[in-house]
């Protein structure tokens, strides 16, 4: 993988949804998880990338490695069928995980149309995790 340029940011409900489609339109990749706040409201921790990680043909649509411990109870693609576009399927898969308490992250991915080592010739992807765990606290500032 090559080198990545990113910015964090934390964001509420309709940031969240400015920041996806966002990246979306102009290709950068994403990464966002859920987070409870000290308050007891939930808030999302963006990371913006320079750019979509390309994913080979073949391979497992995913670039954000599963944390240790954690078990995976759902993922979602939006090239699922019946799905209500890339954004709006993500956010509501998203809001309806986060509503039951489950920690949730999203990415998004660059699926590639060949076999190789290539970017640039491929499908945007959102992927949602939905992870059979409470949603974590906030981090402290880092």
């Amino acid at each position: 993988m090559h080198d990545q340029s990113s910015t964090t940011l934390a964001a509420s409900r309709l940031e969240k949804a400015q920041y996806l489609e966002g990246a979306y339109a102009i290709g950068l990749g994403i990464r966002m998880s859920n987070e409870r706040k000290r308050d007891g409201g939930v808030w999302w921790v963006i990371q913006l990338l320079s750019d979509e990680v390309s994913v080979r043909a073949s391979a497992e649509p995913r670039t954000w490695a599963l944390p240790a411990g954690a078990k995976l109870l759902e993922t979602w693609t939006s090239k699922q069928p019946g799905s209500a576009g890339p954004v709006r399927g993500a956010l509501q898969v998203a809001a309806d995980a986060t509503a039951q308490g489950r920690w949730v992250r999203i990415h998004t991915l660059l699926h590639s149309h060949h076999d190789v080592d290539f970017e640039g010739s491929g499908t945007s992807e959102f992927i949602v995790d939905v992870f059979d765990a409470p949603i974590p606290p906030e981090r402290s500032d880092e």
